[in-house]
């Protein structure tokens, strides 16, 4: 088991981080007073650890036992019907899924999924009626017309039906939505804080730490927890016992995107891109979200380019990003994105060398 898995907090007293947060939501369960909540925080800061230690407070650890389903829907919608199928975690307490894998039809499951589970209500041991959690994945990527469905259904629903909704930014969620919640930010971990939990890992693991190594892995994370007990776990693989110099390799799909942009640097042609576009969609099978292989690629692009051309390839990669965000083949707006630089940094070396 990954170390990721096996150190996360099962209950809300383990919480090594936002420890006040994990008070105030037991407080919350203490007082039989749990609303419809959103959790919001930069992706890595421990939303999904939190979400599953309050289900946990809630129900016991019968919310631990899930089972991974493939469900299909047939959904009449008015001329037609459609079939949508979704993989969903689900308990006897709670259902966990990500609509916007759905893509344009997100507000069908929406709809669907949350009738069906108030139809089912459970009732507790003392033949009260009680309620279902139903946990939303990625919130902030459901179409618009689907965030309006869930409003409408979560005051509908309410007395049956619970929902936990998280995203990495609350930006993109509808105000009627975040009314209708209370808002959780969750705040990144600071590098102390990351430096505490790696040196707990490595003391439940026997290992010795050199000085200043779980500051230098803290460092390399982003602020990430989840990026640096993976790294943390890396070096134990590569190299222990470790060493004060010790090299903290990058991700592998970070190492890609550098290689990548390289190779725009390179050569400027319609067969570079072909093989840029290849690269991408290698990236893409390997489940890397869109958004972040256009940041990074922007990130490792800027680096090499000369301060000028800054400002131009900064304004293209939002508009490109806009773009994404709209559409639904995310392959069409990243390699739209780096024929424009090509174009933009020809024009350049044109303009500067002849």
């Amino acid at each position: 088991m990954l170390w990721v898995d096996k150190y996360r907090p099962k209950t809300l007293d383990q919480a090594m981080v936002h420890q006040e947060i994990a008070l105030n939501l037991k407080k919350l369960v203490a007082e039989q007073d749990c609303l419809h909540l959103l959790f919001y925080g930069p992706s890595g800061s421990g939303k999904k650890t939190l979400i599953m230690a309050l289900l946990r407070q809630i129900f016991g650890p019968s919310a631990e036992k899930v089972k991974v389903e493939n469900k299909n829907w047939k959904i009449d919608a008015g001329s037609r019907t459609i079939d949508l199928e979704l993989t969903m975690l689900s308990s006897a307490n709670h259902v966990e899924l990500s609509p916007s894998d759905a893509g344009f039809q997100d507000r069908y499951i929406v709809q669907e999924i949350i009738k069906e589970m108030a139809k089912n209500r459970p009732i507790d041991t003392k033949g009260k009626k009680g309620y279902k959690v139903l946990i939303l994945n990625e919130v902030d990527k459901l179409s618009r017309e689907a965030q309006h469905s869930l409003r409408r259904t979560m005051e509908k629903y309410s007395a049956s039906c619970r929902l936990i909704l998280c995203c990495n930014s609350s930006s993109k969620v509808t105000e009627a939505i975040r009314s209708r919640c209370l808002n959780i930010r969750i705040n990144a971990p600071s590098e102390e804080q990351i430096i505490k939990v790696i040196e707990f890992i490595g003391k439940k693991e026997g290992l010795q730490l050199p000085s200043g190594f779980a500051a230098r892995i803290a460092e390399k994370s982003n602020r990430s927890l989840r990026r640096a007990i993976l790294s943390f776990e890396t070096c134990r693989v590569q190299q222990y016992p470790f060493t004060s110099n010790q090299a903290i390799s990058p991700m592998d799909w970070e190492e890609y995107i550098s290689e990548i942009a390289t190779d725009i640097m390179k050569e400027q042609s319609p067969k570079r891109l072909f093989e840029v576009r290849g690269k991408v969609y290698e990236l893409l099978i390997n489940c890397i979200p869109p958004e972040i292989i256009l940041k990074r690629l922007l990130h490792e692009l800027l680096k090499k380019l000369d301060a000028e051309l800054k400002h131009e390839v900064c304004h293209w990669a939002a508009y490109y990003e806009q773009r994404m965000r709209l559409g639904q083949k995310a392959i069409f707006h990243i390699e739209a994105f780096v024929a424009k630089f090509m174009s933009i940094y020809k024009a350049f070396l044109i303009a500067t060398f002849g």
